[in-house]
């Protein structure tokens, strides 16, 4: 019986075989491609990058007390903190992106592969910023067992591969606009893209390679390269509107569905609050204006923790205060503030409502007045290439002049939330109000010594990056500004790098034996760059 069904079966394969041009070829499913298309794979990879960006970009903002919540803020981590976004880097992301670079080049799709690499040079740059050593040269392939490329050989293979992109971009650029989320398929943007994180690389080891630092910072302003220097060309992830599939920002989804997100960071709010920052209104949103710390009603609104605070939460969902409309695309508030004086010029009740905001704000989110959710993450933009210009010329003789970078900085990035402001059904900030306000950080400057010159352009720099804790957390590590608030109960030492995802350290053969101790020295061995 065996042997017939054999024979039948040959039998019918033959006989299909002579028929093959009577029938669909079965290899070439025309649902089902077997050559990427690029046009679909690129706008893949770029969400997949923002996804997991966020989950790393939690932890920053709360070891850099944007936030007052989760373990990072209290320096706690352990083996599961990030392994989604280790994992869904190294299983999504980066494979997505090599595909295109190596079917792009087959196809001499210059333009696409030139995105990829600049989006891989960018990705490799934040994991060697946050991890430390990790896998690079066999992170793709054949080898179940990767093991851990050196930081510092990192960095430079994402050197050379910047400028690999920005020679791909000289042989042909031509992208469908719909297929590149970031710029729409524009050149220059993309060349901007390219020498800013170049100029932010070189920025970051400038105290352990500070001859290479120096001459990089200096070639890439001398030559008149193309940099972000305006905010139109933010390399930036804008969200939008949608809930289902939901398109909102993720802090928005968090901090403004029945979980709350976690708590506001009193030394963020006591910072703009004392220095007058027209920003507050905007960054946090009083839910009463009456609550205080602890759930109190002798307060003025600004419901959040200290920095470290690991108490249990009370019910007080409908008091805390909560992420405002930047960057979340949450709500503006335009209550009054009981405590501002006639001293307070740009941080002013001008306008302000007797309660805590005109917004109808309930749970679940009404359809109109709650916010949109259209955020952004802001990655490189033209305030932060202006910070660090203003950082390089106070650090490494530039010749730049840093006051004047320093008010570049500043007045971009209020121009940036007034803008984000106005299409999120909040109120825009008056030109007078940033022109004063950056006049001011200007007369600062002037009269500070050294040392407070750079206190001031870090901690402008700080406020900032509200929305981008990754950056922030870099800044501190390098420089050790600004200056963080104590905690109120700290679980650890301040962390110097992210623990890597124990699924790796268990599964890898070539860390398996060492794991225990390449795990405890994340946090408490510095990255290369960091002196």
């Amino acid at each position: 019986m065996r042997k017939k069904i054999k024979l039948s079966a040959l039998l019918v394969l033959l006989f299909l075989a002579s028929s093959c041009n009577d029938f669909v070829d079965i290899n070439n499913d025309p649902n089902n491609p077997t050559k990427p298309t690029l046009s679909l794979l690129l706008p893949a990879t770029q969400m997949s990058l923002v996804s997991y960006f966020n989950t790393v970009n939690g932890g920053g903002s709360a070891v850099m007390q944007h936030f007052a919540s989760g373990a990072l803020n209290r320096w706690n981590q352990t083996g599961t903190s990030f392994s989604t976004a280790w994992s869904g880097f190294y299983t999504a992301t980066i494979p997505d992106i090599e595909t295109v670079i190596r079917e792009g080049t087959t196809q001499e799709a210059w333009g696409y592969v030139a995105i990829a690499k600049l989006e891989k040079a960018y990705l490799y740059s934040i994991m060697v910023d946050l991890w430390g050593d990790v896998p690079y040269s066999q992170a793709v392939g054949e080898n179940p067992n990767p093991g851990l490329d050196k930081g510092a050989e990192i960095y430079t293979s994402l050197f050379s591969l910047i400028d690999e992109a920005l020679a791909d971009m000289d042989k042909s650029f031509t992208i469908a606009a719909g297929s590149d989320i970031f710029y729409q398929g524009s050149k220059a943007n993309w060349q901007r893209m390219a020498n800013s994180l170049k100029l932010k690389m070189y920025n970051q080891i400038r105290l352990t390679d500070p001859v290479k630092a120096e001459a990089g910072i200096k070639a890439l302003i001398s030559t008149g390269v193309l940099l972000v220097s305006d905010n139109a060309q933010d390399f930036s992830f804008q969200y939008g509107t949608n809930v289902t599939p939901n398109a909102r920002h993720p802090w928005y989804v968090s901090w403004y569905g029945s979980g709350r997100g976690g708590y506001v960071s009193m030394p963020l709010v006591n910072n703009l609050k004392d220095n007058d920052d027209p920003r507050l209104r905007y960054y946090i949103f009083r839910q009463n204006a009456n609550v205080g710390l602890a759930n109190s009603m002798n307060g003025e609104g600004y419901y959040g923790r200290e920095p470290g605070d690991g108490a249990a939460s009370p019910a007080d969902a409908n008091t805390r205060a909560l992420i405002g409309i930047y960057p979340a695309g949450g709500l503006y508030d335009n209550g009054t503030i009981k405590t501002l004086t006639a001293a307070n010029i740009y941080l002013n009740n001008t306008g302000a409502v007797s309660t805590s905001t005109s917004n109808s704000f309930k749970i679940p989110l009404s359809t109109s007045g709650d916010g949109t959710g259209a955020g952004i993450l802001p990655l490189i933009t033209n305030s932060m290439v202006k910070f660090i210009r203003a950082e390089a010329a106070l650090t490494m003789g530039t010749g730049e002049d840093a006051a004047q970078l320093l008010a570049d900085a500043v007045t971009a990035h209020l121009n940036s939330v007034s803008t984000l402001a106005g299409k999120n059904k909040g109120t825009t900030m008056p030109a007078a109000t940033i022109t004063g306000f950056v006049n001011r950080i200007k007369t600062q400057f002037a009269a500070a010594s050294d040392a407070g010159k750079m206190e001031l352009v870090m901690t402008q720099k700080w406020i900032s990056l509200f929305g981008n804790g990754v950056e922030s957390y870099n800044d501190y590590r390098r420089t050790g500004l600004p200056r963080l608030g104590d905690l109120v109960s700290p679980l650890d030492v301040y962390p110097l790098r992210f623990y890597y995802s124990e699924t790796e350290l268990t599964s890898n053969e070539s860390l398996i034996p060492d794991r225990e101790r390449i795990q405890r020295a994340q946090q408490t061995t510095p990255v290369f760059w960091d002196k």
